[in-house]
């Protein structure tokens, strides 16, 4: 069986779902804007915030210093703990959701074989009191990750467990602690040279929602028992089916046509649905890599544009008790994708039963692994007859190999979006915006913080009659 994903996108194309699908005409037209973006992203290739695109070739040596350092982990502690936000910490939780047992942290040590798994992606203060009540301090491992080493978030948790490590291990403290950051810029370098702690690098040219194929993604998965190797290798795999500049040979460079000729049809959200609680979480890391690479407002020509599609996260079969309505018969401003598992890591049989009862009797001797499968093409057909666009991206299997394919895939179609769309698809202005307005806000004292706190104060004064 071949271990390939595979892309249909039959039911994006009018001549299968009808006129609200997309033209073979059109997507013919586009034919040679897509020869255009593909080769403005391979001459990007390696360069500035391209270097992602490097990863599949490039870590053989890092590869194995990750792998060394993750078995002292496994032989030293019971917990390991990613301190990150963002791609720090989507793309670290998507995998080890996809690749490890879906309750991996209440399996007995014998089984887990590697330590418990947290990432605290957010700064609820109550969330950071829920962790030191479940983690022995001197037993677990912290993994700081933040490129700038600016991210008030990350570098505020990292504050608030150095000083409680300090306190519970004393002089040992600075082995609990690993950092992943830029080599050569930031702030977070400097403390871990001055610390003396584990440190591995973030290359200058990958962003936080491309890295999860370096040290960022791939050292938590190697604690955790995951082949990194095989992720890799999976990327590897997606980049050289997609070196041809031809459409109809590239699923990624399609895929971004299709979904840039779904916008211009005004399908402006992109709803991701697996079909398995494993790739549940590949929502999410897909929804920040969208977004937040397609949400411009200018053109590389610094034209207004306002382009982007927004992501929504959703789960088979759950969502469709939620959310099909909208999706049948709402609006027509949504391209769903199907994400498909054909050979499930274990078998549901059901059991006969409820033999008086037609409509549950006929379940038995089948199995969850059937029902799941048939409630996705019941869900694929409603759509079909709504005359909704949607796709298919098939994995034969959920392994590292995989989803290594699946991350690189989106990487590209992504990149490949961007350039269709002639927009910056590596930089992040708005939430520059934000970071710097709560920065203004905590008091941090600067030039451009004490501007931005007055602009601040100059926003129109809120209505008493508007808050009830």
């Amino acid at each position: 069986m071949s271990n390939r994903i595979r892309l249909d996108v039959n039911p994006m194309m009018a001549e299968y779902v009808g006129p609200r699908g997309i033209a073979r005409e059109d997507l013919d037209n586009m034919m040679p804007a897509l020869k255009k973006a593909h080769a403005a992203v391979e001459a990007g290739r390696g360069v500035d915030m391209q270097g992602w695109m490097d990863l599949p070739y490039n870590q053989d040596d890092i590869l194995s210093e990750i792998e060394a350092t993750a078995a002292q982990v496994r032989d030293q502690f019971e917990a390991f703990v990613v301190l990150g936000i963002g791609g720090s910490a989507l793309g670290p939780a998507a995998v080890q959701q996809a690749l490890n047992h879906l309750h991996y942290n209440e399996l007995p040590a014998e089984k887990r074989g590697a330590p418990r798994l947290y990432i605290e992606d957010n700064i609820d203060p109550e969330r950071m009191a829920a962790l030191l009540d479940v983690i022995d301090l001197k037993k677990t491992c912290f993994n700081v990750i933040t490129k700038s080493g600016g991210t008030a978030e990350t570098m505020s948790q990292y504050l608030i467990i150095s000083t409680a490590l300090q306190k519970a291990c004393g002089d040992d403290w600075k082995r609990h602690i690993i950092i992943t950051t830029s080599q050569n810029k930031g702030f977070l370098i400097k403390i871990a040279k001055r610390e003396g702690f584990k440190t591995f690098y973030i290359p200058d040219g990958v962003g936080g929602r491309f890295s999860e194929l370096c040290p960022v993604g791939l050292i938590a998965a190697a604690v955790c028992n995951i082949d990194i190797r095989a992720l890799v290798a999976g990327a590897r795999e997606m980049d050289e089916r997609c070196k041809s500049d031809d459409a109809m040979q590239n699923p990624a460079l399609l895929d971004a046509g299709l979904m840039v000729l779904a916008m211009q049809k005004g399908a402006n959200m992109s709803v991701m649905m697996p079909y398995a609680d494993s790739l549940k979480l590949m929502a999410d890391w897909y929804a920040q890599l969208w977004a937040e690479s397609l949400g411009k407002n200018l053109t590389l020509d610094g034209q207004p544009c306002n382009a982007g599609q927004t992501p929504i996260k959703t789960l088979g079969v759950t969502d469709q008790h939620s959310q099909l309505q909208l999706y049948t018969e709402g609006p027509f401003d949504k391209v769903i994708t199907f994400l498909q598992v054909e050979n499930f890591r274990a078998t549901t049989p059901i059991p006969h039963g409820c033999d008086d009862i037609p409509t549950i009797a006929f379940l038995g001797g089948k199995s969850h692994n059937q029902l799941i499968e048939a409630e996705r093409q019941g869900t694929e057909y409603a759509l079909f007859k709504a005359q909704r666009m949607a796709q298919i991206i098939t994995l034969p299997e959920v392994n590292a190999n995989t989803i290594g394919q699946l991350l690189y895939f989106f990487e590209l179609c992504t990149a490949y979006a961007g350039a269709l769309l002639n927009i910056n698809t590596f930089n992040q202005p708005g939430v520059e915006e934000s970071k710097l307005a709560a920065y203004a806000v905590m008091g941090y004292d600067s030039d451009v913080h004490t501007a931005k706190r007055e602009e601040m104060k100059n926003r129109p004064a809120r209505k008493a009659e508007y808050i009830l």
